[in-house]
């Protein structure tokens, strides 16, 4: 089981998120996108959209720090492990807060609003809940580690992740690490396993085209205009 968890279940995950991406972008381009509910709402988007999005950036950040970056890398830098885990612990938690009051908001606004909830398929709904798990199991992995004296997933977590990519899988390093951190791992690969088939992958997509695209001309079509 060990095994299966925490080499075999990354491994499946990083491959299914690979070929279906290059099969969602071979069959399904037009696609891509998020489906924008904008135009039945904008008033709440406004507010969570940007508190959903610029959290989870600074959350990403950190973990890419934290789980990329050894140990001893940071106290060479001269940061001890004490001042590590009370700036990841603060700002984690903060950025978490962030997430999480902005993917609330926008669910509120997709349940609550019918033209909304009524575009709203079941893959989005399954996308939702392994979001929000994810999400909430990270959260309280961070908070229950925000006084400094918490589980130090860097002697762990971190060295396992960084051995898949040296395909030498060390998953001994995750039988002892605790539950809340053991589901938001194994949540996260599930969810990654599902991003390309969900509007998730608009996450993947930048407008570079649109800094050379021409000007789209608007004009007013009154009674001097207006064809004969």
């Amino acid at each position: 089981m060990t095994i299966m968890l925490w080499a075999v279940l990354p491994y499946a995950a990083m491959l299914t998120f690979g070929l279906g991406l290059a099969w969602r972008y071979r069959h399904d381009k037009f696609g891509w996108t998020t489906r924008s509910s904008q135009l039945h709402d904008s008033a709440l988007l406004r507010w969570g959209s940007p508190m959903f999005h610029f959290g989870l950036l600074f959350v990403l950040a950190g973990h890419v720090a934290g789980l990329l970056i050894p140990k001893t890398w940071t106290e060479a830098m001269g940061i001890s492990e004490n001042t590590y885990q009370l700036l990841a612990a603060g700002i984690g938690t903060i950025a978490g807060l962030a997430t999480v009051a902005g993917l609330a908001i926008l669910l509120s606004r997709r349940r609550l609003i019918r033209p909304i909830w009524r575009n709203t398929t079941r893959n989005d709904i399954v996308m939702y809940v392994a979001l929000a798990a994810t999400i909430a199991f990270g959260l309280i992995a961070t908070v229950g580690g925000a006084d400094g004296a918490g589980y130090d997933y860097r002697d762990n977590v971190s060295p396992w992740l960084r051995s898949l990519f040296t395909l030498n899988p060390r998953v001994e390093l995750m039988e002892d690490v605790p539950f809340a951190f053991q589901a938001h791992v194994l949540i996260a690969f599930a969810l990654l396993a599902f991003w390309p088939f969900t509007r998730l992958v608009h996450a993947l997509s930048a407008p570079v085209g649109y800094v050379t695209r021409p000007y789209i001309v608007y004009r007013h079509r009154d009674k001097e205009n207006a064809r004969p």
